[in-house]
């Protein structure tokens, strides 16, 4: 009887182990993934500097490394103002941009008129392409922007001002 009533004392602990064993949860986590919300700070304008036009006109391209020639009847200054517009982009490493632009804007004159804007290239590339970002989430990546402006003979002496859209897209 006793051996009877040990195999069921053996039978109830086995029974309440497994019934433990089957209740405790363990769950393993994978470490949280960094955030994916992609942030863009425009924090320099695009600035061609100052020129004259002497004839029949023609353009000024500013390159996205702060370059600047002309051609036609474009007369550069000297100007310590030309640069690319700069936009700033954080976003967690290993993660890719794609940049998307229109290809020309307008810009209105503080006289009057408008001149044509082409935007682009952009240090990554032209319209549609896709880059990665550098570092960690804390780290920002710089885009600069070129562009080319046409000036027309006719053109009324002003200061011009206008704005592009850059579309930012994360994958």
């Amino acid at each position: 009887m006793k051996a009877v009533s040990t195999m069921k004392g053996l039978l109830k602990f086995l029974f309440l182990l497994t019934v433990l064993l089957f209740s405790v949860n363990i769950s393993y986590a994978q470490p949280e993934l960094p955030p994916r919300s992609v942030t863009i700070a425009a924090t320099q304008a695009i600035d061609f500097g100052r020129f004259c036009v002497t004839g029949s006109g023609g353009t000024i391209t500013l390159g996205w490394d702060g370059s600047r020639i002309s051609t036609g009847g474009i007369a550069l200054i000297s100007s310590p103002t030309a640069q690319p517009a700069i936009f700033e982009i954080k976003l967690c490493q290993g993660r890719n941009v794609t940049i998307t632009y229109a290809s020309t804007a307008t810009l209105t004159g503080s006289n009057g008129g408008t001149l044509t804007l082409d935007i682009g290239p952009t240090e990554k590339g032209v319209s549609g392409s896709s880059f990665p970002t550098n570092g960690d989430c804390n780290f920002i990546t710089p885009l600069r922007v070129g562009g080319t402006l046409h000036i027309p003979g006719t053109t009324v002496p002003g200061i011009y001002t206008g704005s592009f859209d850059i579309t930012f897209t994360q994958h």
